[in-house]
Order: structure tokens, then sequence, then C-alpha cells
């Protein structure tokens, strides 16, 4: 399997002969009004004309422009499989996959599982969020945590698909007016617990930078991994090999 960073929450994962993309942000910097307002610092590290072609997008949600921005939107219309939550299939294009079910595509099983974009009781301000595992014969079990703020949802994960080979997971600490004082994504400790719940043999940190309202970035991750083995922090554009073929 191989994973390359393109920038903020998105990547792509290349595993069992297919190449998915994870919420696709394209975007030059700039500003979004939307809630509170978000701010964009730094464009991609792969332009959107040098992604190639996609199996499918996995979108963890539709409703906030850090992780689906103008560009990314436009990128869905050629996509030939968007999965994301019940809710954004009700505005755009996607093919809805609730938590726990499961949608084959080639050799690969894709799970939807639960994401919690915010302390407990926050979804009617925040939105639906979902995560995704993917599995076949003689494949990586694969984790992507979308936009989860919670450890606990990330133990029900760990108890009902068992141990994972490669985590990406969403690691920014992400906060905003909308619920101050509180982490909207996982910060790098949280995230560091993660992987060992997980039992992750590779993990690999997404949506950390490149937006203003990241709390914790390079720095944090670092320390709080610094004795976890198969972390790698990537640069924009770099690839990760997290298995061999």
């Amino acid at each position: 399997m191989r994973i390359q960073y393109v920038g903020g929450p998105t990547a792509i994962l290349e595993i069992g002969g297919l190449r998915l993309l994870t919420d696709p942000t394209f975007d030059p910097p700039g500003d979004y009004p939307v809630g509170s307002g978000l701010t964009k610092t730094e464009g991609p590290g792969v332009a959107i004309a040098e992604i190639g072609p996609i199996d499918a997008v996995l979108l963890s949600h539709d409703q906030h422009p850090d992780n689906l921005d103008t560009s990314g939107r436009e990128l869905l219309a050629s996509a030939p499989l968007v999965l994301s939550t019940p809710s954004a299939a009700t505005r755009i294009a996607a093919q809805a996959l609730p938590n726990w079910s499961e949608v084959e595509l080639g050799p690969l099983t894709i799970t939807g599982v639960p994401a919690q974009h915010g302390p407990d009781g926050t979804e009617h301000l925040v939105g639906e969020v979902t995560g995704f595992v993917l599995r076949g014969d003689g494949l990586p079990t694969v984790y992507v945590s979308g936009d989860n703020a919670s450890l606990d949802v990330v133990r029900e994960i760990a108890g009902r698909i068992g141990e994972v080979d490669v985590a990406v997971l969403f690691a920014g600490a992400a906060r905003t007016p909308l619920i101050p004082d509180a982490d909207l994504t996982l910060g790098s400790r949280d995230a560091a617990e993660a992987a060992r719940v997980l039992g992750a043999k590779h993990v690999v940190p997404l949506h950390f930078e490149h937006w203003a309202h990241f709390s914790q970035g390079r720095a944090t991750l670092a320390e709080a991994f610094a004795d976890v083995d198969g972390v790698q922090v990537l640069a924009p554009g770099e690839w990760a090999v997290t298995e061999s073929s």
C-alpha cells in the first residue's frame, strides 16, 4: 500500500490496485465565509491536474470547506464513486455509507464507521461525519478517521474491527468559535493514543496544517509520537509505503 499526502485532509491511497482519494481540497489559500469563517493558509502539494484516475472518493463530510472546497466539489463530478454520510447524499452526488454498512469495490470491502466531530452532544452544530475502514483478502486493514475528536469512538471501532495495519488520522486539534475551548478533531496526544488503541503498525497523520483553525501541528505530532513506531508525518506531495506489495 502507498499513501500520498496532498495537503490538509487530502491524500491518495493506493491499495489492491485501486486509487482512493480522501476529502478533496485543492483550492489556493483564501477565506471561506462559513460559520465564524475559515482561512486556508497554503495550497495543495499536488495540483488537481496531477492527481490522475481515481476509483472512489472517501468523503468524511461535505458541509465544511476544509474537507471539501470549491475545487474538490468540481472533482466529485468526474469521480466514478463518492462515499459519504447519509446526509451528504441528500446534498451532493454521493452514495450514503451509514455506520457499519459495507460497499464492495474490487478486492476491497469499505465499511462506514462512526466519527464524532467535536464533544459529546454537538452533532447538531457540526453535522454528520463518517470514517472508513478498508479491508480485503491479502491486503492491509486501513482506518481513515475523518474529522473525529473522540477516543471513545476509536475504542468502539477497535472493539468491532480489531487491530488495523494502517491508521490515517486527522490530527490537527481543530478549534473554532462555534464550540469554544473544545477540539473538533483529534489532537496530537489523542492521535497517538488512538494509534495504540488500534494496534496500528503504520500511522499517517492528515489534516494538521494548511488551515488557520488548527491548534496543533508538526511539532506536537513529533512530540506525541516520539515513542510510537511506524508513524510517518509526510511533507506535501510525499509518498509513504506502508506495506510491501
